[in-house]
């Protein structure tokens, strides 16, 4: 019997993805040079210290990934959070973490595409950000109806590109600061400036800066395809978070360093004027481009595959329309949610295009909130059913990864959190009207 089939299920996605594989999705979804789109608005509301809201950021995220690594493990199966819920406390909470976790990934792409349209204005103004949008949103879908395999050896060459460019901003960044330009010199201003530092100016920040991290919680939705041992998906969520953890408080440390007395015409071309100044225009065209293949493209491409296996998920149990949960015959892909994805990332991405900062708070709140009940259904499973004696894993690590997330949702922007609320209201409307049509919950529709 199959790890699947255990828990009722049929095999019907491809495994063919190693811990390698894994990892590199990892890192695409999370996007290496992530801070790139988003420095501007985390130095406003940081006081300059971005590294250290980075930092802040790694420490929920940590205990988070610890979460995921400990689920993935007792339920190797594809939904991420939604999954784990429903499984670890009850079916309603599965349903209110799949459907607070879809606000996160239904408009993580269309959030990306803003960001590669708003970078692509500047090069080519002439051309208007809505044929951007089509561009980005036709090319993804494409390729992820092609194949999982598929996309994982795109994955490979586009994170080798990200790197490189990276690589070549820390560079001339460094060189520039051993110059005299910026600070002149790395120093400890951008991780803790005692002038300006405060509880809630840091966590504020954080509830911006941790939209980069989002994405290694995306790996969990390949459980189905993953054809190593079920521990792998909890292995790669950990070394993908670390490895660019690593990379964020770099790239931000050597940026904010390099920012010390600039003034930006808008937060969201703050690193490219960064970049400007530590080694030309040349410099910031690279960096634009980089920004538009790897939100647009690479960020985009693995975002749209991890919704559609989370309405996959949900629609193979009852819980969304069941025509989501088609497979196509040929290359094992839900195809009808990677279509119903593309079309929804289009529409939100013409409405949000002018407030990209909006879109990016409101994602967060989707996945913050998920967070929270994937804590408390780590505590469950293992801690009250399984009788578990490993209390740091099981007790600790979950309460702390619950507790830094629950202050940085209590700090975030009080807009991001009315559209949250709004969005939990349509989905306790939704329930009540499929409790309402079955006379209860429905139960998993393939059985």
């Amino acid at each position: 019997m199959s790890d699947i089939e255990q828990f009722g299920y049929r095999e019907q996605l491809a495994r063919s993805l190693s811990t390698r594989d894994l990892v590199v999705y990892g890192m695409i979804f999370m996007v290496p040079i992530a801070p790139y789109a988003i420095f501007g608005f985390v130095w406003d509301d940081a006081k300059g210290m971005v590294p250290l809201a980075y930092l802040v950021g790694l420490a929920g995220m940590l205990f988070t990934a610890l979460s995921y690594a400990s689920m993935s493990l007792a339920f190797p199966l594809a939904g991420s959070v939604y999954t784990y819920a429903h499984r670890g406390l009850h079916e309603l909470a599965g349903f209110f973490a799949g459907w607070l976790i879809l606000l996160d990934y239904i408009l993580v792409p269309a959030l990306l595409y803003v960001v590669s349209a708003v970078a692509m204005r500047g090069l080519l103004p002439a051309i208007p950000e809505w044929a951007w949008l089509v561009v980005f949103v036709v090319f993804n879908a494409f390729v992820n109806l092609r194949g999982i395999s598929f996309t994982a050896r795109i994955n490979w060459y586009l994170l080798i590109l990200e790197l490189a460019t990276l690589a070549l901003f820390l560079t001339l960044g460094l060189i520039a600061l051993a110059g005299g330009a910026g600070a002149g010199g790395l120093t400890l201003k951008p991780v803790y400036d005692p002038e300006v530092f405060s509880f809630a100016t840091v966590a504020g920040a954080t509830s911006i800066a941790v939209l980069s991290f989002l994405g290694f919680d995306g790996i969990s939705t390949l459980a189905e395809e993953n054809k190593g041992a079920a521990s792998s998906v909890g292995r790669a969520t950990l070394l993908a978070l670390l490895l660019v953890a690593v990379l964020f408080i770099l790239q931000t440390w050597v940026a904010a360093d390099l920012a010390r007395g600039m003034h930006f015409t808008s937060p969201a071309n703050a690193f490219y004027e960064i970049s400007e100044r530590a080694g030309g225009n040349w410099l910031r065209i690279v960096t634009i481009c980089a920004v538009v293949l790897s939100s647009g493209i690479a960020n985009a491409m693995v975002a749209q595959s991890a919704v559609a296996r989370i309405l996959f998920a949900m629609a193979r149990d009852g819980k969304l329309p069941s025509i989501l949960a088609r497979i196509h015959p040929r290359h094992k892909t839900p195809y009808v949610s990677t279509l119903l994805v593309a079309s929804v990332s289009l529409l939100v991405g013409w409405i949000f295009s002018e407030r990209l900062d909006d879109l990016s708070r409101i994602v967060n709140f989707g996945a913050l909130t998920g967070f929270l009940l994937l804590h408390i259904s780590v505590i469950n499973h293992y801690m009250v059913r399984q009788r578990s004696s490993n209390w740091i894993r099981h007790l600790v690590f979950p309460v702390t990864g619950f507790v830094v997330i629950a202050y940085v949702l209590y700090e975030m922007d009080r807009t991001a959190k009315v559209l949250g609320a709004c969005w939990l209201a349509i989905g306790v409307v939704y329930y009540l009207v499929l409790r309402g049509r079955s006379g209860r919950f429905p139960q998993n529709s393939l059985l």
